[in-house]
């Protein structure tokens, strides 16, 4: 056995291990669970859609009890400022002087309940943390635990006293992740969990382990035929026209951003090591496509009109674009 397939073996033993735990407390949902994984290993940040009671925050939390991480959840407010969440100066009387209090930003898997619920300048302050990993506090600067993912949720049942987030903003989320009812045989599953004897998660890894599996997806091995598939998926979303696809130009206001290609690469490449490869696969790439393009593609008012959704436009984007041929085994190989 070769160091390579060594390292893909234990890699895949511990992401396996940490999904039983989590899968002990958590009934179904494996799509969303397998896309917070891939966020995690990907060092991406989730933005996730459901109706209440679909155990969003119960597999986040899960999660991080799996992996001795620090789980904080904020339900943000129309009230909320953005102290609240990075933290402010306090004046100690005692002393005369004042100290940094951090916020609840400080946590290796951070949940934002309904975030769409406070302000702009809410929403600005915790997707800067997404993106520089650190907040600023009176001119001092103050780094967020490593590793760190956000999931925000969003309540698409209720429009009422919320702030959609801006185009721009929405970007900085690797994925969009639809979570849906469960069957009624999970439901059934759900109901005599929740009612029984409560199951104490078991810490299988560190904060440390899951580190160095980051480090170690960046080494999986993405062909240059699947980045030039994300190319092409990605432009279709910008200029239809040119890829044969001129009856959706009236469709679409504004394609996905480089932040799409470079979310597919990596989000391949976890899924990938998920599955216990250090390769990645076409499938890899084309099982994400809906996550990662479904909120970075900005209809126009006649798609609305039409009743049109982002998803059905990705749908025949990708049924115009083919993925490349699978490698052949000699060529994994060598790969």
């Amino acid at each position: 056995m070769t160091e390579l397939s060594r390292t893909d073996s234990a890699t895949a033993q511990l992401m396996e291990q940490i999904l039983y735990e989590v899968k002990r407390v958590v009934v179904g949902q494996d799509r969303f669970l397998e896309r917070v994984m891939v966020a995690m290993l990907a060092q991406g940040h989730l933005l996730v859609e459901g109706v209440p009671g679909l155990a969003k925050t119960l597999t986040v939390k899960t999660l991080a009890n799996t992996m001795r991480g620090q789980f904080k959840r904020i339900q943000f407010t129309p009230d909320l400022v953005p102290a609240d969440l990075v933290g402010t100066r306090v004046y100690n009387q005692k002393t005369s002087e004042f100290a940094t209090s951090l916020g609840p930003v400080f946590a290796n898997l951070l949940l934002a309940d309904e975030i769409n619920r406070a302000p702009a300048k809410v929403q600005s302050a915790l997707l800067e943390v997404m993106q520089e990993r650190q907040v600023t506090i009176a001119g001092e600067s103050h780094k967020v635990p490593n590793p760190f993912l956000v999931m925000a949720t969003q309540n698409p049942i209720e429009t009422e006293g919320t702030y959609p987030l801006p185009e721009a903003q929405v970007d900085r989320f690797m994925m969009k992740v639809l979570v849906d009812y469960p069957t009624d045989e999970e439901e059934f599953v759900i109901v005599q969990r929740v009612t029984g004897p409560s199951v104490d998660v078991t810490p299988v890894a560190t904060t440390e382990q899951l580190a160095q599996l980051q480090r170690e997806c960046r080494q999986v091995y993405v062909d240059p035929s699947l980045v030039q598939y994300a190319v092409k998926l990605v432009s279709a979303t910008r200029t239809p026209e040119r890829h044969g696809l001129k009856e959706l130009s009236r469709f679409i206001t504004y394609g996905a951003s480089p932040r799409a290609t470079i979310n597919l690469t990596e989000g391949a490449r976890a899924l990938a090591m998920l599955r216990g490869r250090g390769y990645a696969l076409p499938e890899d790439m084309v099982d994400l496509v809906p996550d990662v393009l479904r909120h970075r593609v900005v209809l126009s008012y006649e798609a609305l009109s039409e009743g049109l959704s982002s998803d059905a436009v990705v749908q025949k984007i990708m049924a115009k674009i083919p993925p490349p041929a699978k490698p052949l085994e000699h060529e994994k190989l060598v790969a």
